[in-house]
Formats: structure tokens, C-alpha cells, sequence
């Protein structure tokens, strides 16, 4: 296996490498620029505009300036950003933890709520609790997660008050509270509704396809004969059945991983959360290319590195599987 996972990380070197040429000249045929604000302020002249255009080497050739963010990239800073006139490997070095927090907090919960909901349903198939979960999943899979992100806010802030002190229900906006810089209690209680927009969407889908599996697993003969040697029921469920019906499952969440990130681009931004997706949104705005580019060139070391991670699991998970 560690043959084959290092073949797959040398095949990702020309795949990173063309991907990075694609999106350099994808970003830079994008309508507008950074310096477009300037362009329209009518108290900056041309030869202003033209003296920014030679410092930022925006009007060096194209190949030229690939080089030149290709050597940042290789040197580990990622360039300057042209907004905010800060290291680009600063910036996402501040704004990763808060991103992983969210991430990771969404990703647990999914876990924690899908798997018994899928392993249920599946154990008591067309019963009640098995139509209210299926109904209640397809809302949450036609629900977009920024329309979501909305309704919670309207709901749990806007609507919504503490009976005791008459505030929001619960915090909208930025990590902690004013004053409360560091407290984990109350990041935590800021989570409250990024995490439930982030997750719900997703503990639908792994729910259901849980079920499926689960469903299709409880009919196979091995389960059968585990029940006819007279195992309580919870070991065939938990060690013969679902040892089994997890192995798809694992493979789709390791390639839903950057999925998840991309949906916290929403997230952050409707929540004002501090993270990967804000940053990628007011560089969006401001045509911030050395930021753009970065964020966009972790995503996708990060979608081929899940890529890898989900063919090795699932060979680790499943000893039948062999890697040559």
C-alpha cells in the first residue's frame, strides 16, 4: 500500500501543475481586476493607475507573471495581497484553525446524527420513524445551505428571543462575542447556528444512503447465518451488517470532504465567520489574485488528497482489496 499511495502522490505532481495553469489564466480572464476601483475613482489618474500597474507587475506578460507566482507558491509564501498589502501565507495561516473549527465540529456532528438515523431506519424499515426521517431528509437535501443559513438567522435571531434578557436566541456574526475574545464557551455557542446550516444538508444525505446499504447488507447470507448461530441481534447489526454496509460510506465521505469546505464559503460568509471561504469572498470581490489563487490551489491539493485518502481506506477498511 505505501508503493501504491506514493505512485498516486507522484501522479498528483502534473496533475497539481496543470490545474495551476488553468486556473492562473482562468482567474486573470475574469472581467475586471484589482486596481478596477481605482479606475473608477475619479481623484486617480492614469498615470497613478499605471504607476500600480508596474509595481504589482500587472503589466508583464502572462507567462511572466505565472513564473513569478509559481516561485512565491514553491517558496511557501504565496505572494502579497494586492487588497489587503499582507503575506497571502500569513493570512490563511490565521484563518485555517478558524476554518477546520467550523469544519470539523459540522463534520462530527454529521457523523454523530446520521449514522444511528441511518442504522435505525434501516432496522425498522417503513415504520414511522423511518417516513418522518425520509420526508425530513428530502428537505434537507432540496434546501440550499445559504438559503438555510438565512432561514436560521431569521428564525433563531431575528424572531426568536431569550425570554430571560430578551437578546437573540442565539449569536450571529464573528468568532466570540465583544469582549470575549478566547472564551470557547461562547465560540462554541457562536457555532451553534453555522454548524446546523453546514450539517443538516449532509446528515440527510448519509442517513439515507446509510439506510440503503444497511438495507441491502441485512439480506446477504453472511448476516443470515450469523443470526441462525443465535448472536443477539445487536452484534449482527453493529459487528456483521454494518462493519460491511459502512465501506461505501467512508469512500463517499472522504470525496465529500471538499464539498464541505466548499459549502462553508456560504456559511462564513452569511455568518461573518472568520475563516478560508470570508477570505476567498473579499478576495473574490476585490480581484485579489495572489489570494484567489491560493485558496483555490489548496482545494484542490485538498480534493485530490481525499481522493488518495478514500483509496486507501477503503483498502485498510476491506483486506480483500489489494493494491498492486
Amino acid at each position: 500500500m505505501k508503493t501504491y499511495a506514493l505512485r498516486r502522490v507522484l501522479q498528483a505532481i502534473p496533475i497539481l501543475f496543470i490545474i495551476s495553469v488553468m486556473l492562473f489564466f482562468m482567474v486573470r480572464a475574469a472581467p475586471g481586476g484589482p486596481l478596477t476601483a481605482a479606475r473608477r475613482n475619479p481623484n486617480v489618474t492614469q498615470e497613478q493607475i499605471k504607476a500600480l500597474e508596474k509595481k504589482l507587475g500587472l503589466n508583464d506578460p502572462l507567462p511572466v507573471q505565472y513564473g513569478r507566482w509559481l516561485r512565491d507558491m514553491f517558496a511557501g509564501n504565496m505572494g502579497e495581497s494586492i487588497k489587503f498589502h499582507r503575506p497571502v501565507s500569513e493570512m490563511i495561516a490565521e484563518r485555517i484553525p478558524n476554518t477546520l473549527t467550523l469544519v470539523g465540529i459540522s463534520f462530527l456532528v454529521t457523523l454523530l446524527v446520521a449514522i444511528p438515523i441511518g442504522i435505525y431506519s434501516a432496522r425498522k424499515p417503513y415504520s414511522f420513524f423511518d417516513y418522518a426521517m425520509t420526508t425530513v431528509t428530502f428537505i434537507g437535501q432540496s434546501i440550499p445551505v445559504y438559503w438555510l443559513g438565512l432561514g436560521l438567522i431569521v428564525v433563531f435571531y431575528v424572531t426568536l428571543k431569550n425570554p430571560f434578557t430578551g437578546a437573540p436566541l442565539f449569536p450571529v456574526g464573528g468568532l466570540n462575542s465583544q469582549g470575549k475574545s478566547g472564551d470557547l464557551l461562547d465560540m462554541l455557542w457562536h457555532l451553534v447556528l453555522p454548524v446546523a446550516a453546514l450539517s443538516l444538508g449532509w446528515i440527510a444525505w448519509y442517513s439515507r444512503f446509510l439506510r440503503s446499504t444497511m438495507l441491502d447488507v441485512m439480506h446477504e447470507d453472511y448476516v443470515r447465518t450469523a443470526r441462525a448461530k443465535g448472536l443477539n441481534e445487536r452484534k449482527v447489526i453493529y459487528k456483521h451488517a454494518l462493519q460491511n454496509a459502512i465501506l461505501p460510506l467512508i469512500t463517499i465521505i472522504a470525496l465529500d470532504l471538499p464539498s464541505l469546505f466548499a459549502g462553508g464559503l456560504f456559511v462564513e460568509t452569511i455568518f461573518s465567520w472568520p475563516g478560508m471561504g470570508r477570505l476567498f469572498w473579499d478576495a473574490a470581490k476585490g480581484r485579489d489574485y495572489p489570494v484567489l489563487l491560493a485558496v483555490v490551489m489548496i482545494t484542490a491539493v485538498l480534493i485530490i488528497f481525499c481522493n488518495i485518502l478514500a483509496d486507501l481506506a477503503y483498502g485498510w477498511l476491506n483486506p480483500q482489496v489489494k493494491y498492486e
